[in-house]
């Protein structure tokens, strides 16, 4: 395409990925224990107990999909439980290890929950069955989203393991809610009894649930589904994936090509830029473009930021917009996918539109007393973001408090949508705790309760 430069390998397989030459050099990795003992794939007696519920999203019951279902009280309230207690009172002694974690949005709009199999301690450290606990209470708050579950395996050995009657149970306890909205599980670095354990439980399970899992052999092949540089990936797991690239030796093959942005740019680039490009108009106008069209026809939508859309629609309206053309969301999916293609600007800019170095102040907000904490975020407003950031800050949480206004009927309360905004506009240089999470969506939630108080210029 005329006016571009073309780099022939993508940053993020440079920075994730590391050059080939230097796996063969790295001979000092000892090859990992097999995580379980060979007679513990002997368990097809284990099975005869459990009742396997086939995953039927498409057979679904006149009413399950009813969006009148207390979707507020689903995703839980970051104003009626201190973002703290959430996660830090009942489930400090698991939470502390970050064996599950929040990692952002993956290329469809989708939240990532990330679980790290390294972090589980060894036995005897924590409580299984309180483990499970705190896997259903933070699965809880997203379950109700199209969500996608990111997992782990290296690091899980004899020492951390828990039983089979646990993942028996677990798989008992995780019924039909959390399986029907998680719309991919990427299994990184499968081991054979990975495999093999798949192929027992196989049977049981439905066809259209056994589609959503994907095994990914490499870091740089999770690259293609999920932002790398929004997971905090343990350094076992990228140690470990040396090993595994110097031993196997794949052809990596470039996954895309880095571009010069194009002068009409939106995604990806700083607002500096399209500020430069726009005739020194702040509001970038892709979020002009899709403000605008929610607000015509899409403000009584039920679950306007609910929804996800495929990869390649987000891609090819990305791409519209980048080359500067007019986009008419009706050809491509209407209010859902201006929706997401909103949130995906958010989640693209190269720094949160809150900044990076504003993450401190902004997940402190919760722990002050409420007068305190209107004083403060207006404080941080006004004095410490820069006033591009500001605009475009104002422009959306404006936008999301006209969306509130009809909430009897988009179900998108002040709470719903600081859920869903929250990551999406303010993260820390890596993953995001739970803890963090909590705090976040308690600062956006305040932003759109006293937007009057906060936005005063």
């Amino acid at each position: 395409m005329a006016g571009q430069t073309k780099v022939p390998l993508s940053q993020d397989l440079a920075e994730m990925s590391f050059d080939q030459s230097s796996y063969r050099n790295q001979t000092s990795f000892d090859e990992p224990q097999l995580e379980f003992d060979e007679e513990s794939l002997n368990i097809g007696d284990r099975l005869e107990d459990v009742h396997f519920e086939e995953d039927s999203d498409e057979l679904l019951e006149p009413g399950e999909l009813d969006l009148d279902d207390d979707f507020e009280a689903e995703l839980g309230s970051a104003a009626t439980v201190n973002a703290e207690e959430m996660t830090e009172s009942e489930y400090h002694d698991i939470a502390k290890y970050g064996v599950i974690e929040l990692a952002g949005d993956d290329s469809c709009g989708r939240k990532v929950v990330v679980f790290s199999a390294c972090k589980l301690p060894p036995h005897g450290i924590i409580d299984h069955k309180k483990l499970l606990g705190y896997l259903k209470h933070t699965l809880d708050q997203y379950v109700e989203n199209d969500y996608t579950l990111v997992y782990f395996h290296y690091g899980l050995s004899k020492r951390n393991k828990p039983s089979y009657n646990w993942l028996l149970q677990a798989y008992r306890e995780f019924d039909r809610k959390y399986k029907k909205n998680m719309k991919a599980l990427y299994i990184v670095h499968p081991t054979t009894f990975i495999k093999v354990l798949w192929n027992i439980f196989r049977p049981f399970l439905s066809a259209k649930f056994g589609k959503k899992i994907e095994y990914v052999n490499y870091l740089h092949e999770l690259g293609a589904h999920v932002n790398l540089h929004q997971l905090n990936i343990p350094e076992a797991v990228k140690d470990h994936d040396v090993f595994l690239l110097a031993k196997h030796q794949p052809d990596i093959r470039p996954t895309s090509i880095i571009t010069a942005p194009l002068d009409t740019q939106q995604f990806g680039v700083s607002l500096e830029f399209i500020k430069s490009q726009n005739k020194g108009q702040v509001i970038p106008r892709v979020v002009n473009d899709c403000i605008n069209y929610i607000e015509k026809i899409g403000l009584e939508t039920e679950g306007i930021f609910r929804r996800s859309v495929s990869v390649a629609t987000v891609r090819l309206v990305q791409s519209v917009f980048n080359e500067g053309k007019h986009v008419n969301f009706e050809l491509y999916g209407g209010v859902h996918v201006a929706a997401v293609i909103l949130k995906t600007f958010l989640r693209e800019m190269p720094e949160p539109i809150m900044t990076f170095e504003l993450y401190d102040y902004t997940v402190r907000i919760p722990n002050l007393d409420e007068e305190e904490q209107i004083s403060e975020t207006r404080r941080i407003l006004d004095e410490e973001l820069p006033r591009d950031n500001y605009v475009v800050l104002k422009k959306i949480i404006s936008f999301l408090v006209q969306v509130t206004t009809k909430s009897d009927v988009n179900r998108m309360t002040v709470k719903n949508l600081a859920i869903v905004f929250g990551p999406n506009i303010a993260w820390g240089q890596g993953q995001l705790s739970l803890t963090a999470v909590g705090q976040v969506n308690y600062f956006t939630e305040l932003l759109l309760t006293h937007y009057d108080k906060l936005f005063l210029t």
